[in-house]
């Protein structure tokens, strides 16, 4: 009996194991497919060619111009054909309304034509699944996105092709002040047909499109979209190219000065810009993940080419390029090892940066201590180090603000300067895998500007040689004339004459000279040192000289005119002399920004590359 109660509590423990509930646990649910078409009625194009010219062609022409009139003439006989389609893609009259220049005219016409349509017209699709209201978020026009959906608010939730929504569309074809609108009437993108790819897309294009302030709602209200690792690389790709973004709204001067005197951070009027935000919320989340998953967001997805596996969106060395800082800072505080990562041809973020002549990022070498003699002698692929990338000519998007090919060979050799300064003293010979050592490659690279600045000097000689001609010959044919029998000039004591004489004489001088100076400047050895001081220097005041005989010509220019006009129509030499003041403004604003960049890296250069101040750590 003990065995059979034995066996029979066995036998229910068995039923007991084998009627375990085992939990399954669901994939999450997709959003819903959006279904076909919502085709309009297709009874003019599949008419008659005579009816579809008679009645499609003008009604698509009063579309275009907002002419309600025209269009209501042809509604009256035939109010079904607000349903109808009147292009082969399917286009109704309020599609092509809602997609053209959003005039008065137009706005008048969505609202006459919005009045005669039942709700459900408003959410006909063209061929491309299409709205008119995704259409009108294509082109910015708001007032008629609001008619539409003061009407029926349901178009708002419509997707069109690949889940794309109206919102999406906004922010694709950058137009802020409807996405502000449409992300305000989506209820934070809750609708059936929102997903978290489609949220995700509508986040990267709005910062891609620089409306950060969207998209900071967006991470607010939506903050489960900054976990998936593609959109935040898509995200952090599309800011690290937003260098001018970055830039904060700066305090007055007086305030930068109490802030300087009283050594005072982040306040008096200092604020942080939207991207800067919106980078922090991000990055904050970013850091707490493992290191793998945020070396997987900042390296971005593998390219392959001729069976090479690359990384070419790496997100740190595409804000590198773009000079970025801010962007840089920000990654580096949270993350120091990041000074150490190299790109896919072994160059890191300091190498970039002076390769494209990025100075502010360069400038943060200053602030990682010993470290960079250390990374300052990393070689890439091809065996250059640092100085032999400075050595290289700038691409001519980092030099189209110089002037003139000896500011540009200046600039260039002053980086290379700074460079061999900063680099250990057992680099500087090194050579490449092409055998050439950084003075070397240097030579060869930039050999094309000392025959352009020969051009240059030559077109600044042609005028002060040209000034000098006329000022000679003005001084022997004063106004007027001289007295036969004195010798005397007849308006010997007029003090026109004696302007006149000074000015011309200031002006055969000082072209004279500015002359001699470009000539000593076209004769020099063009070496090195030259560039740094010798040359600009002379540049500088070779140009000075040449304005002062401008100004001088000009002058003497307008008192032969007090000469000749003293008795009579006074208004003509005031009027000359005003428009002989142009060609001197003219001058002066075109080329006054030149003798400033000249003195700046003539003299104080050596202050351009050492940060004023702390920025990675302060």
């Amino acid at each position: 009996m003990q065995n059979a109660g034995a066996g029979s509590g066995s036998g229910s423990a068995q039923q007991q194991q084998n009627h375990t509930i085992i939990p399954i646990i669901m994939p999450p649910v997709p959003p819903p497919l959006p279904p076909p078409p919502n085709l309009p009625r297709s009874d003019l194009l599949e008419g008659s060619r005579e009816d579809y010219v008679k009645v499609g062609i003008p009604l698509y022409e009063a579309a275009i111009k907002g002419d309600w009139k025209a269009a209501k003439l042809i509604l009256d006989e035939n109010r079904d054909l607000i349903r109808c389609a009147i292009t082969e893609n399917y286009d109704t009259l309020l599609h092509i309304a809602a997609s053209t220049e959003s005039t008065k005219s137009v706005v008048e016409f969505v609202t006459k034509l919005v009045q005669l349509m039942e709700r459900n017209d408003l959410e006909l699709q063209n061929k491309n699944y299409n709205t008119a209201l995704s259409l009108a978020a294509s082109a910015g026009n708001v007032k008629t996105a609001m008619i539409m959906v003061e009407k029926n608010s349901a178009v708002v939730e419509i997707p069109g092709n690949n889940r794309t929504m109206p919102l999406y569309m906004a922010a694709l074809f950058e137009k802020p002040v409807m996405v502000r609108y449409l992300y305000g009437m989506s209820k934070k993108m809750s609708g059936d047909y929102w997903s978290h790819d489609n949220r995700g897309w509508v986040l990267q294009r709005c910062v891609e499109a620089e409306i950060f302030d969207v998209a900071l709602k967006i991470v607010e209200d939506r903050p489960e979209l900054i976990a998936k690792k593609g959109l935040l690389t898509d995200v952090l790709l599309a800011l690290a190219q937003k260098t001018d973004a970055f830039e904060g709204t700066k305090p007055n001067a007086v305030l930068r000065t109490i802030k300087s005197i009283f050594q005072v951070k982040g306040w008096l009027g200092e604020k942080e810009s939207e991207a800067l935000q919106l980078l922090k919320i991000i990055w904050k989340k970013i850091a707490t993940m493992p290191k793998s998953d945020i070396d997987d967001i900042l390296r971005g997805p593998p390219r392959r080419f001729e069976n090479i596996r690359s990384y070419p969106s790496r997100i740190l060395f595409v804000a590198a390029k773009m000079g970025n800082t801010r962007f840089i800072i920000e990654l580096i505080r949270s993350n120091p090892d990041l000074i150490w990562k190299q790109d896919d041809k072994r160059k890191t973020i300091f190498h970039l940066a002076v390769k494209h002549r990025q100075i502010n990022i360069y400038k943060l070498i200053y602030e990682i201590g010993a470290m960079k003699d250390l990374i300052t002698p990393i070689k890439d692929i091809k065996g250059n180090n640092m100085l032999h990338m400075v050595a290289k000519k700038a691409k001519q998007k980092q030099i189209q603000n110089v002037s003139g090919a000896a500011l540009e060979m200046q600039r260039e050799l002053s980086w290379f300067k700074e460079v061999e300064r900063m680099i250990p003293p057992s680099y500087r010979q090194r050579k490449n895998d092409d055998g050439k050592t950084p003075r070397e490659l240097f030579a060869k690279e930039h050999a094309y500007l000392v025959s352009k600045g020969e051009d240059w000097m030559n077109s600044y000689m042609l005028v002060a040689t040209l000034i000098a001609t006329i000022v000679f010959a003005a001084a022997f044919t004063l106004p007027d004339g001289y007295n036969q029998n004195t010798g005397i000039p007849f308006f010997s004591k007029e003090p026109s004459l004696i302007i006149f004489v000074i000015s011309d004489a200031v002006a055969l001088i000082s072209s004279s000279t500015s002359v001699l100076i470009f000539l000593s400047i076209l004769t020099s050895r063009y070496a090195e040192r030259d560039f740094m001081q010798s040359l600009p220097s002379r540049l500088m005041f070779g140009i000075a000289t040449l304005f002062l005989s401008i100004v001088t010509m000009m002058i003497a220019f307008s008192a032969s005119f007090f000469l000749l006009y003293k008795e009579k129509l006074e208004w003509v030499p005031i009027t000359i002399t005003c428009l002989a003041g142009m060609p001197v403004i003219l001058f002066a604003k075109m080329q006054f920004h030149l003798l400033v960049d000249i003195f700046d890296y003539t003299y104080r250069s050596k202050y351009h590359f050492k940060p004023k101040k702390r920025t990675l750590y302060y």
